[in-house]
């Protein structure tokens, strides 16, 4: 665990201390694409935050392959060259798109060449648990397929959920912490040798998360651009199939006793095991919606909008930071919520908790909706959006002379300015002059 801890703090650094290089070098390349209409930033922002990103994985796995307890990792498997090769391949489409904006079809290309790069290396799922079943092995087309898919898929939807200041790395982060505990759960506790390159790769992950946060938080200095969403959702994805296709579950021993015996006992395994969708299920609905939702309007699936999640939250009345902290929670609530139940499948305590988290998600979710009122005595304690309004006073006429009525100004989203203009005189002397 303290090599895993020095990975991670060596990955953080580097890219914490290369963002702002990076940041600098994006302004002077011209790397501050215009504010689209789906965008909701209010001021052009540099791209390119993937640069440091990219470089923080690379400091992980050169400080990992030195260090005593993790070297084995390098020796035994090809596993990190196959990670460090198709990452390399999309972080340099992502870079030329947030330069350039290439096709989205292009993108898509490079993406199943990365992930056939990777299945050549070795990192393919090689077989696949089923509960009551057994282990099925995949024939290697069947294998390469699978691979290639899950890539695609990983990489899109965190690609799409990257829409708010620090969405998108902070909800990989939280995935990346629950696949780190799994794993590191088969390798300390069942011994399992296999599953140690997950764990390293989850380990670097969270770092490069972590590191880019800083800088990516409301109001952001810098986005992680698509060389940075599509390198860490090609990380996720190599996590989920290292530990996926090569990790045996019949080494767990989970088929001795009775069929139902059996089922029961491998059932919390197979559930992060078999395409850990439930680490990235909320890009993942996003993703799904999303394609939904163009197709139905008969646009293309690549086409962009502001019909995502998080836009959403923004439109009910959640302000920027209220709508990233609800993914979060959400996030958060599927992902160490399935990684519990896979620990303690037979505690009922843990199905009542992650209902009462929910239950509290949907109010928090909702809460613009319904806002209540505190009573009179409690006014002064209360934050101002609860308190009782005062009736507007009616302006009274002097002699001969009418009240100058004041030009509506258009408010924003619950005091925000996510969407919509930004409220503001049109002449500012005129606001000057009056009141």
């Amino acid at each position: 665990m303290r090599d895993y801890l020095l990975t991670l703090c060596v990955t953080a650094a580097v890219t914490y201390l290369l963002t702002g290089p990076v940041r600098k070098f994006a302004i002077a390349t011209g790397a501050m694409p215009e504010i689209r209409a789906r965008d909701v930033h209010r001021e052009p922002t540099p791209r390119l935050g993937g640069i440091a990103m990219f470089f923080g994985l690379c400091a992980g796995l050169l400080v990992a392959d030195h260090l005593q307890n993790l070297s084995s990792v390098f020796e035994l498997s090809n596993e990190p060259r196959a990670l460090l090769s198709g990452a390399a391949l999309i972080w340099l489409i992502g870079v030329l798109d947030d330069k350039f904006e290439l096709d989205a079809l292009i993108k898509l290309g490079a993406q199943m060449i990365s992930a056939g790069v990777m299945v050549a290396q070795g990192l393919t799922i090689l077989w696949l648990p089923i509960p009551g079943v057994g282990t099925v092995a995949l024939t290697p087309w069947q294998g390469t397929l699978l691979t290639v898919a899950l890539v695609v898929l990983t990489i899109n939807a965190v690609n799409f959920v990257d829409g708010l200041d620090g969405l998108a790395a902070g909800m990989v982060c939280i995935a990346a912490a629950a696949f780190f505990l799994y794993a590191y759960r088969l390798w300390y506790g069942y011994t399992i040798e296999a599953a140690a390159p997950a764990t390293l790769f989850a380990a670097i992950l969270m770092g490069m998360c972590l590191g880019f946060l800083p800088h990516n938080m409301h109001p952001a200095r810098i986005f992680m651009g698509d060389s940075g969403s599509m390198l860490i959702g090609l990380v996720l994805a190599a996590s989920a199939i290292s530990i996926t296709g090569q990790v045996d579950p019949d080494v767990l021993k989970l088929f001795e006793g009775s069929t139902r015996q059996a089922t029961h006992a491998a059932l919390p395994v197979f559930i992060p095991l078999v395409l850990p969708l439930t680490i990235i299920a909320i890009p993942m609905a996003d993703l799904v919606l999303a394609i939904v939702r163009r197709t139905w309007k008969g646009q293309s699936p690549f086409a962009a909008d502001r019909g995502h999640l998080h836009h959403r939250l923004l439109e009910i009345g959640h302000s920027h930071s209220r709508a990233v902290l609800i993914m979060y929670f959400w996030s958060a609530l599927i992902a160490f919520g399935t990684l519990a139940y896979s620990v303690h499948s037979t505690s009922m305590w843990i199905v009542l908790g992650v209902v009462a988290l929910s239950a509290i998600g949907l109010v928090l979710l909702l809460l613009p909706r319904f806002t209540p009122r505190a009573p009179r005595w409690a006014q002064s304690v209360v934050p101002p959006r609860y308190r009782r309004r005062k009736p507007p006073a009616v302006p009274v006429e002097a002699e001969g002379e009418a009240v100058e009525e004041r030009e509506p100004v258009p408010a924003g989203v619950n005091g925000a300015t996510a969407i919509g203009h930004r409220s503001r005189f049109t002449d500012r002397s005129k606001a000057g002059a009056r009141g």
